[in-house]
């Protein structure tokens, strides 16, 4: 067994692995539609239309988000031209400013090897590292409820005025990012554990500081403002009652209305290939409960777990807003993990991603035509170049499981890291590639073509970002160039097909 000592320098190793691993493969898959071409084709309007107050997509307003990640988006392919990377670039940054948010917080309530050890696991656990290789604005919401959890937390601890305003200003960062719920889960969480621990002045004074609301209001409000008064209130009306009260109802008849248990294998997943750790803390909840912080995680996760449940629209990301202090919770689990078998959900990850395109395959053949055809190049994804380092990361997991001179915390810990960049440089280019390559090769010949282009009987958004200009969703018309299914070819007029790759087509309309 290593000692703490030398445990905490391997530790300090493989956090930098991980935070440098944020920025590795960031092109290597292409935008995955719905939501990564979305944001992103609202973004290439922004420039396409010279107005950075709204967003546009496929020329009609979009309503679903807040301005902040656009912008942020916007800032990147400013500078370095727009590409996958630069999309991704500000989620990657996101996804590092969390973790740096939980080595400082676990470093002021902790101390040094429990910190890098809490960013480990929030640099490394599965569902985190996903949104941060993508283009949407989650790992953004994820980093400023992240700041907003810690910080109030470290005000209720030692009562620092700082602390106060760096909690309210994430939450004014948060609100203009996604909306209300980056201002409603930090202080129900805060509520709820100073309701558990008799600590009520705490709560109100922390919510009645008018000089934090009002460094709220200067972050969060200003854009609302300008964009209902040149834009009239749509955007406003939209956002707050249709994707927000809409979604958690189900006015909105969302196709993602899932179970009432829903949450529970998505924890297990997102918590990969730390999920021994999680199950661990379930199971001694009640111990824990006796702890102060162990008990402000706990709130904290089991809020977004209920209210989520509850709600009518379930994704899997949205258990991450209430993961944040979770992180450093299983981060100091585990410092003290003593058990190799610990390393067995990271085994059954590797295993598991290892026989996703047996999966694919037998899905494939019980699916409709449409699916049979997106499926038929498994092979030129999931061969060797994808099976091989899986079968690697496995067998290292194994050899790790039977090893004992290193310690568990450093085993588990190197899993993580090797688990990312796999997730990086494997898995995501595979699946991407399945299920986009055809699209991102549409655009990029529509590219070349001066015509209008159209969008009809399909909806994959990252083509006009390929293309490099707004596509229209609508009839086509003579001379337009369309991207459509291969499947509905015969409902257009007569055309000249231009490419055509499984369930994708692009044609030009006879004039």
């Amino acid at each position: 067994m290593m000692s703490t000592g030398t445990g905490g320098l391997a530790s300090r190793w493989l956090l930098l692995a991980a935070c440098l691993a944020f920025f590795v493969g960031l092109s290597a898959t292409p935008l995955i539609d719905l939501d990564e071409g979305a944001f992103t084709a609202a973004t290439q309007e922004m420039f396409a239309r010279g107005d950075f107050l709204a967003t546009y997509l496929n020329g009609e307003p979009r309503y679903d988000k807040p301005i902040l990640i656009y912008w942020l988006q916007a800032a990147a392919a400013a500078l370095m031209g727009l590409s996958e990377f630069s999309l991704r670039l500000p989620s990657a940054l996101m996804g590092l400013a969390s973790v740096l948010f939980a080595w400082h917080f676990a470093r002021r309530l902790f101390d040094a090897e429990t910190a890098a050890f809490a960013a480990l696991v929030a640099a490394t656990a599965m569902g985190p590292a996903l949104v941060a290789r993508l283009a949407i604005a989650d790992a953004l919401l994820d980093a400023c409820l992240a700041a907003a959890v810690f910080w109030q937390y470290l005000w209720l601890r030692e009562g620092r005025a700082r602390d106060l305003f760096i909690a309210w200003a994430a939450m004014g960062a948060g609100f203009l990012a996604k909306g209300p719920v980056a201002v409603v889960l930090p202080l129900a969480a805060l509520f709820l554990h100073c309701a558990t621990s008799g600590r009520w002045r705490e709560f109100l004074v922390f919510v009645t500081r008018p000089r934090a609301w009002l460094l709220w209001a200067a972050l969060a409000l200003p854009w609302y403002v300008a964009v209902t008064w040149v834009k009239g209130p749509g955007f406003v009306e939209s956002f707050f009652l249709r994707h927000n009260v809409g979604r958690f109802s189900g006015a909105m008849g969302s196709p993602h209305a899932y179970g009432l248990f829903y949450y529970l294998p998505v924890a297990l997943l997102v918590s990969l290939p730390y999920t021994g750790l999680l199950l661990g803390v379930v199971k001694r909840w009640r111990r824990l409960w006796r702890d102060d912080f162990a008990r402000y995680a706990l709130i904290l996760f089991a809020l977004v777990f209920v209210l989520f449940s509850l709600s009518a629209n379930k994704l899997p990301h949205y258990l991450l807003y209430g993961t944040a202090a979770l992180w450093v919770l299983l981060g100091r689990e585990l410092r003290e993990a003593r058990s190799p078998w610990l390393l067995l959900p990271a085994l059954l990850m590797f295993v598991g991603a290892l026989f996703v395109p047996d999966l694919l395959e037998g899905l494939r053949k019980q699916a409709n035509p449409y699916y049979q055809t997106m499926l038929v190049d498994l092979d030129a994804h999931f061969g060797l170049g994808y099976r091989l380092p899986l079968l690697g990361a496995a067998l290292l997991v194994a050899v790790l499981m039977v090893e004992r001179r290193l310690a568990v915390p450093v085993k588990l810990a190197a899993t993580g890291v090797v688990a990312v960049f796999c997730l990086s440089l494997v898995f995501l280019p595979a699946v991407g590639g399945v299920l986009q390559q055809p699209v991102k090769q549409a655009g990029l010949i529509a590219r070349e073509i001066d015509a209008p282009l159209v969008m009809s009987g399909i909806n994959t958004p990252s083509f006009g970002v390929y293309a490099g200009r707004v596509v229209e969703r609508r009839a086509p018309r003579a001379g337009d160039v369309v991207l459509t299914r291969a499947d509905r070819l015969a409902e257009l007029p007569p055309h000249e097909l231009l490419y055509r790759s499984k369930t994708i087509a692009l044609v030009r309309i006879v004039k």
